[in-house]
């Protein structure tokens, strides 16, 4: 049984459909479904019920797909083993924010594709949450304080930001000097997140309110330094401003706690070579900087 045709099959019944995962796997649709054809015509079964919408597993299909993601998954063990020490094959996707990603991570990215040319590596840039299990990513790279999931999480660098405000708005609110102060403000937000400020060794969390949302970091810049209103966001992001006047820290007092760049991955017995040989490149190059980033994400 090829193996292809086994990994081309977990695709896409991960993917629930042709298109995403002939995306995934970098392939045309037309090699997809030639390898699905062929697997079902070898296994005397129909496993995938072909859809308008996409591709949806039979029931013989989804008992199928756990042993065939298995049989996937040890090969992948296997082939690393035997390769040698520094040599990377196969493929990485990795999903990673675009707030630092294009600037800090590409780099790092791009510097594992020039010391391991069979490997191929496919980014996703976005600052929308990604469902790893779901659309089939190896890893992702995230930065801020994680939630609590399932999945499993390597620190590979520290993370600091802070509160910041324009001269204008500053002016016409004031500026907050407490926790209860700071949660009657205008905030510029991600969503519905919660802040954490430090008071010494205690940590006090506020959820503050405001009508200016963005999933992105440069965008939520941008509204603080229009005079919209308090922003909790990455050093790296705001070091320009704060230093050209253009934004004003606020609430020095009580300081964001530090936080950390993360690494990733589903759940799993031991993460593949190429995810550790990634995560041991981040801890190269982010532990020397921590002006990183310190936005939740």
């Amino acid at each position: 049984m090829d193996i292809e045709e086994l990994q081309t099959f977990v695709e896409v019944a991960d993917a629930g459909g042709v298109s995403p995962a002939a995306l995934r796997l970098g392939v045309s649709k037309s090699i997809v479904s030639r390898r699905l054809f062929r697997l079902e015509a070898e296994l005397g079964v129909q496993l995938l019920a072909r859809t308008t919408r996409g591709a949806a597993l039979t029931e013989a299909g989804a008992t199928f797909r756990d042993y065939a993601a298995r049989v996937c998954a040890e090969i992948d063990v296997a082939r690393e083993t035997i390769l040698p020490a520094g040599d990377l094959r196969g493929r990485l996707r990795v999903a990673v924010p675009v707030s630092f990603g294009p600037t800090h991570f590409a780099p790092i990215l791009a510097e594992m594709a020039r010391r391991h040319p069979k490997l191929q590596i496919h980014t996703c840039y976005s600052d929308r949450f990604v469902d790893l299990i779901t659309e089939g990513y190896d890893c992702a790279i995230r930065v801020g304080y994680l939630q609590d999931s399932n999945l499993i999480a390597r620190r590979v660098g520290p993370i600091h930001g802070k509160f910041v405000a324009s001269p204008d708005y500053i002016k016409a609110h004031g500026s907050p000097e407490t926790p209860e102060e700071l949660v009657a403000h205008e905030a510029l937000m991600q969503g519905t997140e919660a802040w954490q400020l430090m008071d010494g060794d205690r940590i006090i969390t506020v959820r503050p309110q405001g009508r200016f949302k963005a999933d992105n970091g440069t965008a939520l810049v941008a509204a603080a330094t229009a005079g919209l209103g308090i922003a909790y966001l990455p050093d790296g992001l705001t070091d320009e401003y704060v230093a050209s006047g253009a934004l004003v820290p606020v609430m020095t007092n009580y300081p964001p706690p530090p936080a950390g760049a993360y690494v990733i991955r589903p759940p799993g017995q031991h993460p593949a070579r190429k995810i550790r040989v990634l995560t041991e490149l981040l801890i190269e190059y982010c532990e020397p900087a921590p002006h990183l980033a310190g936005v939740d994400r």
